[in-house]
């Protein structure tokens, strides 16, 4: 067992393809399709791999799909634990109109847990041992309980693993009245957090500190998307530009930024130097196609961009 756990519990597969134009009413043809391993905390799971680190991952998984997709994990040697459910694991579609660079995402949602499932996953990480960071990314599959990840946070706490949670709506807000390590809202995520509307980033720090003073996350990382992020925490509020880059695909940059920013939390560096590294991440993902998430080279070459700034 790795010392950094992701959770995914509503995981998928990944097919994307690309057309030259759409046309209503006509036959439109795809390139080869290729197939990857999705969902929060698989996609960190898979970045935290190529920036040369170890985690384990927890996905749940069921039927055919759930089979294709622990064969894809295995592929790309990963440390798993596969929980297996009745119901059969969804498939997303993604696809790129050529002529116009646009990426349309089709994501299904995802199959039925039962209260057994999802009940033995909590089983499970009562028992972790020597974990040091848990990160509970994604969405919840229907059946799972809006407090899941808030029972995790309770878990968590008691057994002094760093929970980070990457996830949206009731899930969250929940999660954050038991307490977390880090959280990663978007704009719109914290604006319903604290109950307002269309805030900008020169809000962010005045509508996040109470939610750090009360206890709810000992850091929050507000995704910015093409203009980066703001941390928040005890001692500091800072917003780091996104570099430049040219965009290709917009999927699994947020789990780029997350896994970025675990692996420089794991190995003791600051909270300013893990969110630069993270946007660097989340840019570097920005510059592939499909679901290829970020290289290693790219994310080096932009990080030290961001610090030379």
């Amino acid at each position: 067992m790795s010392k950094i756990v992701t959770l995914t519990l509503n995981p998928s597969i990944d097919k994307s393809s690309a057309f030259d134009e759409l046309v209503p009413e006509q036959k439109i043809r795809c390139e080869t399709p290729k197939f990857e391993p999705g969902g929060g905390g698989i996609n960190v799971s898979r970045v935290i791999k190529k920036l040369g680190g170890e985690s384990t991952a927890f996905f749940l998984e069921g039927g055919h799909t759930g089979q294709f997709l622990i064969e894809l994990i295995t592929k790309e040697g990963l440390d798993f634990k596969a929980f297996e459910i009745e119901n059969q694991t969804r498939e997303n579609l993604i696809l790129v109109e050529k002529s116009k660079n646009n990426q349309f995402r089709f994501g299904m949602e995802g199959p039925f847990v039962a209260q057994q499932e999802w009940e033995g996953i909590l089983e499970v990480i009562e028992k972790l041992e020597g974990v040091e960071y848990l990160v509970a990314s994604g969405s919840l599959s229907p059946g799972i309980p809006d407090d899941f990840y808030a029972r995790i946070a309770k878990i968590a706490k008691k057994k002094e693993i760093k929970l980070v949670v990457d996830t949206s709506g009731p899930a969250l807000k929940l999660a954050l009245e038991e307490g977390v390590f880090l959280c990663k809202p978007n704009l719109g995520e914290l604006s319903s957090l604290a109950g307002a509307k269309d805030l900008g980033i020169s809000e962010i720090e005045e509508y996040a500190r109470p939610m750090i003073d009360s206890g709810k996350c000992e850091q929050m990382v507000v995704s910015l998307g093409p203009d980066g992020a703001f941390l928040i925490n005890k001692t500091t509020a800072l917003h780091v530009p996104s570099p430049k880059v040219e965009k290709l695909s917009t999927v699994g940059a947020g789990d780029s930024m997350v896994a970025g920013m675990v692996f420089k939390f794991f190995v003791g560096h600051s909270a300013e130097e893990a969110v630069k590294f993270g946007v660097a991440c989340g840019s570097a993902a920005t510059m592939n196609s499909g679901t290829e998430l970020c290289k290693p080279e790219d994310v080096e070459r932009l990080f030290k961009e961001i610090n030379e700034r």
